[in-house]
């Protein structure tokens, strides 16, 4: 009989494609039609209420004055169910504080990640049987009052690609597994099973009967079956960008939903390599209300354990008003295998993997003790060895309430093998269980069967600690914030090589990621545009491609893709799809860019249009992308549209490449633009080349989620020609021709300068690296960039083992060119290097554009090229060497959402101090003075000295590192890495002690420029070359009112299920728009010399959002569009009434999903 709560709320089996909450009647009165007439009776009652209501209010006031709890409360904070009074909410205790503009605090907490790092010595101490323990003992009265309730999960770890390909795993082991499932739970009923991942099981439920749909169906509802996370894949949380996570877990929720009826609420992630509070975060926001993980540092595990701490609340560092608050599991020993689940002895738990009894194909238990068939015979002593260990295991928690899983990689793959696990496990149990003096109830469970007991326990049985502060969301557990990063699982062996591995294809995720949103976005305005018009087939027919690019970005989220640590062939698979997907979007925004400019009312077959195509194309997988060369015949023009994904208007310099230099540019206006042409050159060469064609820049104003034409022409009389950048050449480059019709002269002296209005860049000539930055109020910043590698040879595709420091690898005489232009300053470096190949050639820009983000930053872009065997064993990195006194602190990006404070401690090695970065990293100073790189791809990053910070490039590795896979890393590509600067000072100097800080956040300048690299206009350009119009035809869309507040980031505008668009009946709104307000350092200048409005200066109001399409039926939901009530969600600002109102309130840091029905304005 399961332990069962049948009173939670959310998740569970459901009949509908979305649960529907009450709403409350809006706090404030309805606009427009809904307006109440104040004339009314109800309305003269209404008023007289709150006159007697405000005469009351004010007598008590008078008597009794301000209440101490009230007068001090939280501007952001309201009661939740769940949650109990805040007692520091005044901001005055605990480093609580108010969440207020953009300005954010820190959660008061029991436990920080930092504490325990703080704390732990690290020495690595063999605790004998439990080798990175202790030795675990008990007396036997500690299951008296509370008997011992444990409950056994068998489950199968089904990795979507890793020595395999997803369809090899697939046909070999998942599908067979999955009829495994079917058929052993039908069998008896008190059998259970977990399953994870969606991309096999949506596979299978393609292949399969519908009988066997049925009965999959009727042991989910039946409680026997529980699908855990419910996500398309177990997605890493290193390098994953929170929008692919979002995606993802969405992807696979919702088909759960639409196919099964079945919504998640419980999290299994048992194989990611470390932990990001992000995923909380996110799994908060979708439900979720409990979640269990196992691969933290074995360091840390022993801690928590000594403690008692395995499970606790986990609260975002952020988090003021306990709204993120989730309960966690952590698995307490070195693996998620048989071994290491049942107590603290492998050797014994070994012996009950009855799948490695002979005949099944699994390697025999390593010391030497195999399972044996369970029979009458041996039952008892079986029982006893075995309820020793769940009893030792049992006195890591608090509670007496026990998880164990049963599983490992792709188990369960036979019926004999399961029947083996089943039948004796069950002998066993039911020993245990006819005999009440053991005080022990053991059973096959599911998650929920665990998690239900136990917060029934937690409920009955007090076990908090003096002092503790806790959750109101569970009582008993103590409060955690910070990440689990960098993992380690062994003899000081820390997973911090994956953070870089293979880092052509993690760009790759980020253009796919990219290039979907933007389609995504571009699919909802033609599908609002074009309804009930024949352009409305275009969305249609590519709502088969556009779910696949979906699932294709989600699968590389897996943590073995996006990673980096798959076989080659895997990663060859991974690649493939990716790219496939990219042509298929590409094809798709080309069309609907189209259609956009142009007559919405138009007949023509939509999908047969082919006016344009990207300006980037990729010709394979595993290439870099390369600019169309437009050619253009005297008196003919190219069209140029760029779109804006953003939700800002852009003003910025863009870059089309031509192959004559004698052009102009024209706007939609029929206006002349400045503009600028600078030589392309060849980057990957030994030597420097001028390819022959010719960077055409200029600048380009955009609106927010917008197209705007422009028109590359020649001999457009009346406009000026592009105007040539000035080269300047290092000696030593003689043997270099100077292309035509620029004009070239040398370098002379050691040092060598660009510059644009806001700062000027100092190289040194002789190894053409940057040295400092010198800003327009004559303050410099010493910028020390290095190029070093490291030797390691136990380094692996997992981890990072180098043999010593990185050594620079430059030397004097390398070659620099110069442009300086009208609009770009660029450098051109190719190091010397004791190689005839350089590995390394890099390019810095800075740009003229004043009063715009494109002019505060510093554009790096890094071609790294390590093929072939001179590179074997090594890892490239760049340092910044600066002049700011960060004492080894930095701070590095969680999946671009939030930032996480790192420190360099001599007591762990060098690779135990590289953490993962997503996006963005920065140092800084007790001033504030601060230094940041954005990245467009993750990477990882360090600051092993004072003022350092370095990031990792590439690797390549020979050997295997002996987790598994069996390989090195040796297929490198040619990838650009691409990094923009930026160097802030801190205007009110508040931070006064910022090293000490768990977590600073970024400007808004930073967002901005992290917004501008992670989400790049995409240029589309016309097929063929057109004769010169006198004035263009106006060709621009603008589909919102204004530009939104800086602060206020559109994750995503979509149709999330496109394939039922043209359902007849229109039950929910078919449109969803996911909104983040950007939590800001407010000691910075707010607007970084910019224009630009502030969520608490500009409120948004969503019926106004779009200029010509009406909002119409507004709901919140949750992050992956299955639940409505925002107080099972835990936000703390309730938005019941933006249904009426449409007033969008979100606190800093929070990300809030709408759905909605878009229909023109007539």
């Amino acid at each position: 009989m399961p332990f069962f709560s049948g009173n939670r709320r959310g998740g569970g089996f459901v009949h509908t494609v979305l649960p529907t909450t009450t709403k409350p009647k809006p706090l404030r009165k309805p606009s427009g039609a809904r307006r109440r007439n104040p004339l009314s009776p109800s309305a003269v009652f209404f008023i007289l209420g709150i006159f007697l209501s405000i005469l009351l209010f004010v007598a008590v006031f008078l008597r009794y004055g301000v209440p101490s709890h009230l007068s001090s409360a939280s501007p952001w904070h309201k009661s939740h169910l769940l949650r109990r009074p805040n007692p520091n909410a005044d901001g005055t205790g605990s480093g609580r504080g108010r969440r207020t503009g953009g300005e954010i605090s820190s959660a008061a907490v029991d436990i920080t990640t930092k504490d325990l790092y703080d704390r732990i010595e690290f020495r690595d101490i063999d605790g004998g049987a439990w080798k990175q323990g202790w030795r675990v003992k008990y007396d036997g009265s500690e299951w008296n009052k509370e008997k011992l309730k444990v409950f056994v999960v068998p489950h199968s770890h089904n990795d979507p690609g890793w020595k395999l390909t997803v369809e090899e795993y697939y046909n070999r082991q998942s599908r067979h597994i999955l009829d495994t499932i079917v058929e052993s739970l039908s069998r008896d009923t008190r059998r259970k099973f977990i399953w994870e991942e969606m991309s096999y099981l949506e596979r299978w439920w393609r292949d399969s009967s519908d009988l066997k749909r049925e009965s999959f169906t009727h042991l989910v509802r039946n409680g026997q079956l529980e699908i855990v996370s419910g996500g398309w894949v177990m997605n890493d949380e290193a390098n994953s960008h929170y929008f692919a996570i979002i995606e993802q877990m969405a992807e696979g929720n919702m088909w759960l939903n639409d196919t099964i009826g079945f919504v998640p609420k419980n999290s299994w992630s048992i194989d990611p390599f470390g932990y990001s509070a992000t995923m909380a975060y996110l799994l908060r926001r979708m439900g979720f209300r409990n979640m269990l993980i196992q691969r933290t540092h074995y360091e840390v595990k022993k801690e928590l354990a000594l403690q008692k701490n395995l499970e606790y609340i986990w609260r975002q560092s952020w988090d003021v008003d306990e709204s993120t608050d989730i309960f966690v599991h952590m698995m307490p020993f070195y693996s998620y295998d048989v071994p290491h689940t049942c107590g603290p002895e492998p050797a014994i738990c070994c012996q009950f993997d009855f799948a490695r009894m002979h005949g099944f194909g699994y390697e025999y238990c390593p010391w030497r003790i195999n399972p044996v068939e369970t029979n009458q015979n041996n039952v008892q002593e079986r029982a006893s060895l075995l309820l020793d260990q769940y009893r030792k295991k049992s006195t890591l928690y608090r509670t007496s309430t026990l998880l164990v899983p049963l599983g490992d990689d792709f188990r369960y793959v036979s019926v004999d093998e399961a029947e083996a696990q089943f039948r004796n496990y069950q002998m066993l149990f039911d020993y245990i269980n006819s005999h009440p003096d053991l005080r022990t109830e053991v059973k096959f469970g599911t998650l929920e069967d665990y998690f239900s007991t136990l917060r029934k326990e937690a409920e009955r049985v007090n076990y908090s600690r003096s002092g503790e502060i806790g959750s109101g969301e569970l009582g008993g557990f103590p409060s955690l914030s910070g990440d689990f990063f960098t993992y380690a699982d062994r003899n000081q062996d820390y997973w911090s090589g994956y953070y870089v591995s293979r880092p052509f294809f993690k760009a790759v995720d980020r253009i796919l990621e990219q290039t979907l949103r933007a389609a995504e976005m571009m699919a909802a305005f033609v599908h609002g545009y074009c309804q009930k018009f024949q352009c409305s087939k275009l969305p249609i027919s590519f709502s088969h491609k556009l779910t696949a690019a979906r699932r294709n970005l989600a699968l590389f989220q897996h943590h073995d893709a996006v990673t980096g640590t798959a076989k080659d062939h895997v990663v060859q698979d991974y690649g493939i799809r990716m790219h496939t997907s990219l042509q298929d979007l590409q094809i798709f925004l080309s069309r609907a860019v189209e259609i956009l400019l142009g007559n919405i009312r138009d007949k023509r077959d939509p999908t047969t249009l082919s006016k344009f195509e990207p300006e980037q194309t990729r010709s394979k997988y595993d290439v870099q992308p390369v600019h169309r060369v437009l050619d253009i015949h005297e008196g003919h023009a190219h069209s140029v549209v760029l779109f804006n994904p953003l939700e800002q208007a852009r003003d910025e310099i863009v870059m089309v490449v031509t192959s004559i230099p004698d052009i102009s540019i024209i706007n939609s206006n029929g206006s002349c633009v400045p503009s600028q042409i600078s030589p392309e050159w060849q980057h990957f060469s030994k030597d420097v080349t001028f390819t022959g064609h010719h960077r055409l820049y200029w600048k380009a104003s955009v609106p927010p989620m917008g197209l705007e034409t422009y028109y590359v022409v020649r001999g457009f009389e009346g406009c000026g020609k592009a105007i040539p950048a000035e080269l300047k050449i290092s000696p030593g480059m003689e043997a270099i021709s100077c292309p035509s019709p620029y004009a070239c002269s040398k370098l002379e002296g050691d040092t060598v300068e660009i510059r644009n209005s806001h700062h000027t860049l100092v190289f040194d000539m002789s190894h053409g690296l940057l040295r400092k930055i010198i800003r327009k109020d004559g303050k410099e910043t010493v910028l020390g960039e290095d190029i070093a590698m490291y030797s390691s040879s136990g380094s692996g595709a997992y981890l990072f083992k180098p043999t010593g420091e990185a050594r620079p690898i430059t030397e004097k005489g390398g070659r620099l060119i110069i442009c300086e232009g009208t609009l770009v300053d660029e450098s051109y470096s190719i190091p010397k290097t004791t190689w005839a190949k350089t590995p390394v050639t890099h390019c810095t820009r800075v740009y003229k554009l004043e009063n715009s983000v494109h002019e505060l930053l510093i554009e790096k872009e890094y071609h790294v090229d390590i093929q072939g065997n001179d590179f074997n064993d090594r890892e490239l990195i760049v340092r910044y060497n600066t002049d700011i006194d960060n004492r080894r602190v930095f701070y590095s990006d969680l999946n671009g959402f939030q930032m996480s404070r790192r420190e360099t401690l001599d007591k762990i090695p060098l690779q135990g101090n590289y953490y993962p970065m997503s996006s963005l990293a920065f140092i800084q100073d007790l001033s504030g003075h601060r230094f940041s790189v954005h990245s467009r791809q993750s990477l990882g990053a360090a600051s092993l000295k004072n003022g350092w910070l370095e990031i990792m490039l590439d690797r390549r590795l020979t050997n295997d590192d002996g987790r598994g896979l069996g390989q090195g890393v040796m297929d490198n590509r040619r990838v650009n890495v691409v990094f923009h600067l930026l160097v802030e000072s801190n205007v009110s100097s508040s931070h006064s002690s910022s090293s000490q800080l768990l977590s600073l956040h970024p400007s808004i300048l930073s967002h901005l420029v992290g917004a501008k690299l992670n989400y790049p206009m995409l240029a589309f350009v016309s097929k063929k070359e057109e004769e010169i119009e006198s004035k263009p035809s106006l060709k621009s869309f603008a589909p919102l009112t204004s530009s939104l507040p800086c602060d206020l980031h559109v994750v995503s505008l979509k149709v999330p299920q496109p394939l039922k668009f043209t359902q007849a009946q229109i039950v929910e709104p078919r449109f969803m728009i996911m909104l983040q307000r950007r939590g800001w350092d407010s000691s910075y200048c707010k607007r970084g010399e910019l224009q630009c409005s502030l969520v608490a200066d500009e409120p948004v109001n969503l019926f106004y959002l779009f200029k010509d399409l009406a909002v119409q039926n507004l709901k919140t939901t949750s992050l992956n569009l299955l639940h409505e009530d925002t107080q099972m969600l835990g936000y703390v600002e309730q938005p019941e009434d933006v249904a009426q109102e449409g007033t969008v309130s979100l606190p800093p840091m929070e990300i809030q999903a709408f759905k909605l029905e878009l229909q023109r304005r007539t």
